[in-house]
C-alpha cells in the first residue's frame, strides 16, 4: 500500500505541475516556483502551457495504474509512468534546473522500489 501512496503522491505532483504551467504560468507564484520573470512568463506562456498538458498526461497514466491496482495488474503501467516522470526529472535536471532532479526523479525512483517490493 505504500507503493500506491507514493504513486499517487508523484501523480498528485504532477497535477499541481499541469496547474501551475497550464494555468498560472504568470503568477507570481508560478514564477517563484519556476524561477523566471514577468517578461519570460509572458513570452513563453504557450510553450508552459504545452509543458503542462504533458505532465497532465503523466499524471493520467499513474491516476489509471492505480485504478487499475498497485499493486496487481497496475504495477506494469505505474512502473512504465514513473520511468517516464524519472527520465524527464534527469532531462530537465541536465537543461533546466537541477533542482528538478529532486523534485521529480527523487520521488519517481521511490515509488518505483516501493512498488517493486509491493509494500
Amino acid at each position: 500500500m505504500i507503493g500506491a501512496a507514493l504513486v499517487a503522491l508523484v501523480a498528485v505532483l504532477h497535477l499541481w505541475i499541469l496547474v501551475l504551467e497550464m494555468f498560472l504560468w504568470e503568477s507570481p507564484r508560478a514564477r517563484r516556483a519556476f524561477g523566471t520573470s514577468a517578461e519570460f512568463a509572458a513570452n513563453t506562456k504557450v510553450l508552459a502551457a504545452n509543458q503542462g498538458l504533458y505532465n497532465g498526461f503523466l499524471a493520467a497514466g499513474l491516476i489509471w495504474a492505480l485504478i487499475a491496482g498497485v499493486p496487481g495488474a497496475g504495477q506494469p503501467q505505474a512502473m512504465f509512468f514513473l520511468v517516464c516522470v524519472a527520465v524527464a526529472g534527469i532531462y530537465g535536471a541536465l537543461t533546466a534546473a537541477r533542482k528538478i532532479l529532486f523534485v521529480q526523479t527523487v520521488p519517481a525512483v521511490i515509488s518505483m522500489a516501493a512498488v517493486l517490493a509491493q509494500v
